[in-house]
């Protein structure tokens, strides 16, 4: 049976485990009450035992009654609706000889206040948004329905356009009566000159505002995303506009689109057109997408204020019973009746509150399916095979067996070696073969990663925004390294078998560049196979990266990003493959055509740089989108990057003094730059008044060593770099088998920074008890002012 601190941990919402009952510290306390007790009682045992038998049996008749009252709890009313109710715990003569329970009791009492003061801002927070989003619902049926009967009055005259024409309260026309109302009073009175001149300046002033205003259409919003403001329309006897972030592209250039648009309308309705403004259906496609998912992420914060409750009941159930275990005495009715009426058990405000957003969802989401809804609302986690775990042990002795036999027939033919005379294989297939071990290896340590963020209890799918019934687990990341790896080293082993038989034609060369093939089409196949949602997932983020900064960055696009700036040799061993089999050059083995080429020369010098200009245009629109100067120091650093980078390739150029001292100074000063990064922006650590020396206040592990360890290891990794001065020499090894011993050393660099990168990220979440993603809302109400 498991324990209930085990259970209750494993529950607990992991962002708001500071608000949940401190079980532990409870039951030490409780475990302190029994030491003492136990002295006691030892020390009672030398007294007189028939003495204590007779007092016994004269008091036994009074004693059951004063047991009911061994405490009395007094329940301090809020001055204000902000506040909440407060309760003490007053101890009574029963409980005058236990020791410490006075200290016990002090802390309960904190625990209980604390749950209630959480649960009762938590619940104001999720009521007023539910208020919120079935103002945004109304809203949205509105003009739903208004937009059916345009499009079916549209019907009937095909040159009307079929969207929705809204009343208009702009700037425009309130500065067109303003101008018709002065103009009436000029026919009655004689206009000076100095006033035609202030009827003109405030014409031109008028023109000027409303461009300002154009121009404040494309804004940011709360939740720091840049979004795009229609004009203002009445809805409801509502002022609205309809806020739509640009985080695509297409929206960027629809909102452009329709800027221009409306301007055009502007103009012609001053001449005399006509006048109306057109919110069309695409709009309000993406005004109920937010809505939608507004809505879900309400349910699930519900559902887990709900989690809270629950558990945090049963903690104070359970330890009650355990204070009554220790002590003998029967407390637990009388401040379970207390907890049992304090707010946060009996308030249903936010059950109820679930109910209807179930039903909302339901009716206007679902089409009136409720096991369609709850696909969106509560979708089930995938259950984990036996069959997966089995494979994983297949195909890891199948890959060590093959990849054995791989290097024991690569050191018989010397192939690895400064000796090799086959130096066509080592380069033409050898980097296929890196860029496959590169990758899986990166991949092997993200399926470690999600065990390690699995076991601290990192919500690592909350922070990286991945679907819970499509996400990866750790052992499927495993099952997709071994199998990969497998059919990867099994090829290339029969590959080397026939270059041992003396296999020389063009089609044993096309078997690498055949098996790269195979890879590339199996991640864009579009049939359901093979984990096709994380595949279009990985490629989605891909596409938002070579795209930057078009897309808004969310948490997953720089993570990625990341990982590429670590797999700087594996774009270009890609680069250099695709040119030996795309220009044909295999069929003639002439592997050094691609590096006398002056163009495709100079394209793999740019892919060296690539990653970190797209992490660096990442930075940049987050400081446009959010405001913040951080990311501009962020930029600074992946620009420092790109210098050292551009030095590097200066120097295997030009093996002079200079760039070797040109080398050295930038690439030191990028090494000091991204370390100070490292300790302190993304890991959150180098506090100087942390209560854990260099380190910081709350950490996932419990062991400190780990993270000193850590930060030695990734100071020594980031100064591989150095082999570029050093040029070391490991005997008779080919210099392209040093090359991937220090690329995959960066690339374990990079699996152990992406652990303390996400454990950062999850406590300050954790910090603000953010557990839900706070979903802008499209229609947003204005004043007339405004």
């Amino acid at each position: 049976m498991v324990k209930f601190s085990k259970q209750f941990e494993a529950q607990l919402v992991p962002e708001w485990k500071d608000a949940f009952v401190d079980y532990w510290q409870l039951k030490k306390d409780l475990k302190k009450i029994q030491i003492l007790n136990t002295n006691k009682c030892s020390l009672k045992q030398q007294k007189d035992v028939s003495f204590l038998s007779s007092l016994g049996k004269i008091f036994s008749s009074g004693q059951n009654t004063r047991d009911n009252e061994a405490i009395h709890v007094h329940r301090k009313l809020a001055s204000s609706l902000s506040k909440n109710d407060l309760y003490e715990t007053e101890l009574l003569e029963q409980l005058s000889d236990v020791e410490a329970a006075g200290e016990f009791f002090a802390r309960l009492d904190r625990q209980l206040n604390k749950v209630n003061q959480f649960y009762k801002i938590k619940e104001k927070e999720f009521v007023d948004r539910g208020d919120s989003l079935k103002r945004q619902l109304d809203f949205l049926v509105e003009m739903n329905n208004e937009l059916r009967r345009k499009k079916a009055a549209s019907s009937q005259d095909s040159n009307e356009d079929p969207s929705l024409s809204c009343h208009l309260s702009c700037e425009l026309e309130l500065t067109e009566k303003t101008e018709k109302t002065e103009q009436e009073q000029g026919q009655d009175s004689p206009v000076t000159t100095d006033e035609e001149k202030n009827k003109r300046k405030f014409t031109e002033d008028a023109k000027t505002d409303e461009m300002e205003r154009s121009s404040r259409r494309i804004k940011r919003d709360d939740s720091g995303s840049t979004s795009f403001s229609t004009k203002v329309f009445n809805c409801q006897g509502k002022n609205l506009r309809i806020n739509i972030p640009l985080t695509t592209p297409s929206r960027t250039f629809s909102a452009i689109g329709s800027l221009v648009w409306e301007d055009f309308v502007s103009q012609t309705s001053k001449k005399g057109g006509p006048r109306g403004f057109h919110i069309n259906k695409t709009k309000l496609h993406h005004a109920e997408k937010m809505i939608r998912g507004a809505f879900i992420e309400l349910y699930k914060g519900l559902g887990y204020l709900k989690t809270y409750r629950n558990l945090n009941m049963l903690a104070f159930v359970k330890i009650l019973k355990k204070f009554d275990k220790v002590t003998n005495k029967d407390i637990l009715p009388i401040y379970l009746r207390v907890v049992e009426s304090s707010y946060f058990n009996s308030s249903d405000k936010a059950m109820r509150l679930s109910d209807e957003v179930e039903h909302l969802f339901v009716r206007h989401f679902a089409e009136d399916d409720k096991r369609k809804a709850m696909k969106y609302l509560n979708p089930n986690q995938r259950k984990e095979s036996h069959a997966v775990t089995f494979f994983i042990g297949l195909f890891t002795g199948c890959f060590l067996a093959l990849l054995a036999g791989y290097v024991i027939m690569a050191h018989i033919m010397g192939m690895y070696t400064k000796q090799s005379s086959d130096t066509v294989y080592m380069e033409t297939v050898y980097p296929v073969l890196s860029m496959f071990g590169l990758l899986f290896l990166h991949f092997f340590l993200y399926g470690c990663n999600i065990f390690m963020w699995k076991k601290a209890r990192i919500n690592y799918s909350f922070i990286l925004e991945l679907a819970p019934t499509r996400e990866l687990k750790f052992r499927e990341v495993f099952l997709i390294c071994t199998a990969s790896m497998t059919a990867i080293v099994g090829v290339l082993f029969i590959h080397l078998s026939l270059v041992a038989k003396g296999y020389k034609e063009s089609l044993v060369q096309t078997i690498p560049g055949c098996l790269l093939l195979f890879f590339i089409l199996l991640l864009i196949c579009p049939l359901n196979i093979v984990y096709k949602s994380s595949r279009y997932r990985f490629l989605e983020a891909i596409r938002n990266i070579v795209l930057s900064p078009l897309y808004k960055v969310v948490m997953l696009d720089f993570f990625m990003a990341d990982q590429l700036c670590s797999q700087v040799p594996l774009l270009r061993n890609l680069e250099y493959v695709a040119c030996y089999y795309i220009t044909g050059s295999y069929k003639t083995q002439d592997y050094g055509y691609c590096l006398r080429t002056a163009h495709y020369r100079d394209l793999a010098y740019a892919v060296s740089f690539l990653p970190y200009y797209w992490r660096a245009m990442q930075c940049a629109r987050r400081w446009f989108d959010e405001g913040e100067v951080n990311h501009l120091v962020n930029l600074g650093k992946y620009v420092s990057a790109m210098l050292a980078a551009g030095a590097k390739l200066a120097y295997d150029k030009e093996k002079s003094t200079g760039y070797l001292c040109l080398v050295v100074a930038l690439s030191s000063a990028a090494t000091v730059y991204q370390l100070y990064w490292d300790y302190v922006k993304d890991w959150g650590l180098l506090q100087t008044n942390s209560r854990n020396p260099w380190l910081r206040n709350e950490l996932m592990l419990q062991k400190k060593f780990i993270y000193y360890i850590s930060m030695v290891l990734n100071l020594v990794l980031r100064l591989a770099w150095l082999q570029t001065v050093l040029h070391p020499s490991f005997g008779n090894v080919d210099y392209r088998v040093i090359g991937l011993f220090l690329a995959a050393l960066e690339v374990i660099r990079r699996g152990q920074w992406n652990f303390y990168r996400l454990e950062n990220e999850h406590l300050n979440n954790a910090g603000k008890f953010r557990a839900v993603k706070q979903v802008p809302l499209p229609f947003h109400e204005v004043d007339e002012q405004e």
